[in-house]
């Protein structure tokens, strides 16, 4: 099976529909997907529940999207850097789940597992828990937790073989490599593409059986959200 697109335009086509859930790797900008999301963007498919850590920024990552109103509903963690989000969920434009961190990497791992629920404590007696069952377990509460399965995973990683098998770099080994697992289809991109053979097998991150197609994208931004300096003098000093 050829796995390898030429661009993200071709590796989602047909795989794109209104309604649809979607999840999409990254840690605030780190890891994005970049070109799989302009290409869900262009596409104009609308009504999408995206499962993403954050929203991007204003002009960036899923913030495109939101920018075209086409996000319904947020399933996130961390929602801070994004003006626009704000202004959406205020008005009532966008639906947001916010999900503490780990809980949020712990319902995606169980999706990929087969896991249907799981208990945590995180988030007992809180707004967290309201609506969810919570159970006793040797003197503490937890609160069940569903696990998240999407339609579609978008991710991103630093090199990847015509097979689909990924190794992430550094900081991109957040979301990435448990979306690959938790999805129905996961379409990767890459910065670098390689034959087969070689890639080590012990550092091979996301095995290529998870990952439908594949494509090599160019001239990535990797764009940072806070940058914080102090003046050069001061520095010396």
């Amino acid at each position: 099976m050829n796995k390898v697109r030429k661009d993200a335009v071709e590796a989602l086509t047909g795989l794109l529909r209104d309604g649809m859930t979607i999840m999409a790797g990254g840690f605030g900008l780190c890891g994005l997907p970049e070109h799989l999301l302009l290409a869900i963007r262009d596409s104009g498919v609308r009504e999408l529940t995206f499962i993403s850590n954050n929203a991007g920024v204003d002009d960036f990552g899923i913030g495109l999207l939101l920018q075209r109103r086409q996000v319904r509903k947020m399933i996130s963690s961390y929602v801070g850097e994004n003006k626009l989000f704000e202004e959406l969920v205020l008005s009532g434009e966008l639906e947001i789940e916010l999900v503490p961190q780990g809980t949020l990497a712990e319902r995606i791992r169980a999706g990929g597992a087969g896991i249907p629920a799981f208990f945590t404590p995180t988030g007992y007696g809180t707004l967290v828990a309201e609506g969810k069952e919570t159970r006793e377990f040797d003197g503490r509460w937890y609160v069940m937790e569903r696990a998240l399965f999407a339609d579609l995973a978008v991710v991103k990683a630093w090199t990847g073989d015509t097979m689909g098998n990924l190794v992430y770099r550094k900081t991109t080994r957040n979301f990435n490599p448990m979306m690959a697992t938790a999805a129905r289809v996961t379409v990767a991109e890459v910065e670098q593409l390689v034959e087969p053979g070689t890639l080590d097998p012990d550092h091979v991150h996301t095995p290529g059986i998870y990952v439908r197609h594949i494509l090599q994208g160019t001239r990535y931004e990797k764009r940072i959200e806070q940058r914080t300096t102090r003046p050069r003098a001061a520095a010396q000093a």
